[in-house]
This record gives C-alpha cells, sequence and structure tokens, in this order.
C-alpha cells in the first residue's frame, strides 16, 4: 500500500517528503545542512566574528542550493569565488595542520562543523545520484558543496588552534605508506 500525503496540512512535513527520487533525498539533506551550520552559529564563541560573519553568509547558501535543481538556480559563480577567498584565508591560519587529516574531535562548534563537513559530502553524493535519475544539476552545485567541505575542515582546524586545542592526527591502516 502506498503512502499518501495527509489532507490535514500540519501533517505534511514537506509536500515532496514521499517521494522515491533523489531530489527529495537531496533536499532533506541540504536542510540539514543549513541547520547544522546555524547550529555551529549557535556554538560559535564571541571572539571569533570572523568566522561568525562567514558562517552568517554562507547559512542561506545552503538553502539556495537546496532549491537549485527543483527550482530556479540560486548559486552564482561569485559565490564561489566568495567562498574560495575565505577558505584560502583561513588556509593560510592553519598552515601545516592541512597537511594530514585528523580526527573529528574537538568542542563545540567544531563537533558541529564536521557534522556540516559530512552533511555536505552527502549532498554531493545525493546530487551524483540526481543526475544518474536524468535530472541536470547544474555543475556550480557540487563544486560549491565540495567547498563547502573543505571549508567546514579548515574551521575545525582554526578554531582548535585558536583555542590551543592539538589535533588528533588520523594515520590510515588501509591507506598510505
Amino acid at each position: 500500500m502506498a503512502l499518501k500525503l495527509s489532507k490535514n496540512f500540519d501533517e505534511v512535513c514537506y509536500p515532496f517528503i514521499q517521494e522515491t527520487s533523489a531530489l527529495c533525498d537531496f533536499e532533506v539533506i541540504t536542510d540539514e545542512l543549513c541547520g547544522i551550520i546555524g547550529a555551529a552559529l549557535a556554538y560559535l564563541p564571541h571572539d571569533m566574528p570572523d568566522i561568525a560573519a562567514d558562517l552568517e553568509q554562507l547559512q542561506p547558501l545552503a538553502f539556495h542550493v537546496n532549491g537549485s535543481i527543483r527550482g530556479r538556480l540560486a548559486i552564482e559563480e561569485c559565490d564561489i569565488e566568495w567562498l574560495q577567498g575565505r577558505l584560502t584565508h583561513y588556509q593560510l591560519e592553519a598552515g601545516e595542520l592541512l597537511k594530514g587529516f585528523v580526527l573529528p574531535r574537538g568542542q563545540a562548534p567544531v563537533v558541529q562543523l564536521h557534522q556540516a563537513r559530512s552533511a555536505a559530502k552527502k549532498a554531493i553524493r545525493a546530487m551524483v545520484r540526481v543526475d544518474q535519475e536524468g535530472k541536470t544539476v547544474a555543475l556550480v552545485l557540487p563544486r560549491l558543496c565540495n567547498m563547502m567541505c573543505n571549508f567546514f575542515f579548515t574551521l575545525c582546524l582554526v578554531i582548535n588552534k585558536r583555542r590551543n586545542i592539538s589535533e588528533t592526527v588520523f594515520i590510515s591502516k588501509s591507506y598510505g605508506r
């Protein structure tokens, strides 16, 4: 028996929630991403106004990504350029820490930023499935989400560095050597 949306609007969280397409999954994931960025903002200490300003600008972009496949494309090249500039800024601050991988640890909002990094990856994977289902995905969308992953990871390193918290390096037994 197929599930059907209730006629009571209060019992419907999202009009497309019962679609079986990857597009609905993508939209749910990017909704989650936007919420996680908001959580990171809520936990961000007041002595990091630069990071707060960047997350405040980035959070609405997550919702713009959300609607940019089903609706009108709302991400532009200037959004990529802005994020690239901010990523480069924080990469310089992180310095040598970027040369390896670390275990995702830290106090809020570092944990939330690691979750946002993972949610951005999920969004990319969902876009791959949307594309495979034959729906056009503008290349600017996965480009931005990939950059978001790197941005969130770099912010984790920067915040821990500013707090004088040492990273726990992860050395894979599966790759390298």
